[in-house]
């Protein structure tokens, strides 16, 4: 079964400046959970571009897990496209879009996601759609912090 998760966030600056931002996969460290413990596997720099393939370490619920994910559309500075090819979900595609507004840039995300092992992974669904909420919040609020 696949879920969706849909969330935006207006920040005060032009449109180009807050996607190079989100061009520089460093960054996702830095507004990720501290409790998820992320870490980027792939040697710095990493230069965004479509087909690149990025892999990561991080936990969840106390677990830890390998997460290779590949930029399957890239187009600056509209936007992007993430999808784990491995990791801890059966199914994670992330849309990242970036529009102009008259206060700055409007930053929409929509990950379309499911759990494995359905129809008996769905018995997670409660704590990890709670799990995948705060990731978002926890996500806005530090761009908010880092970028206004």
């Amino acid at each position: 079964m696949i879920h969706t998760l849909r969330a935006s966030t207006l920040i005060k600056r032009p449109r180009a400046e807050v996607f190079e931002f989100f061009s520089d996969p460093v960054n996702l460290e830095r507004i990720t959970p501290p409790e998820l413990r992320f870490r980027i596997l792939t040697p710095s720099p990493i230069e965004m571009r479509e087909g690149l393939h990025i892999d990561y370490e991080l936990r969840l619920m106390g677990v830890p897990f390998r997460w290779e994910t590949l930029i399957s559309t890239w187009e600056p500075p509209h936007r992007f496209v993430d999808e784990q090819l491995r990791g801890p979900y059966a199914r994670w595609v992330h849309t990242h879009t970036f529009k102009d507004d008259p206060a700055g840039t409007l930053i929409e995300d929509e990950v379309q996601w499911s759990l494995p092992l359905f129809p008996f992974g769905q018995v997670a669904y409660p704590i990890v759609s709670r799990q995948v909420a705060r990731i978002f919040q926890h996500r806005e609020q530090t761009i908010h912090d880092l970028l206004t």
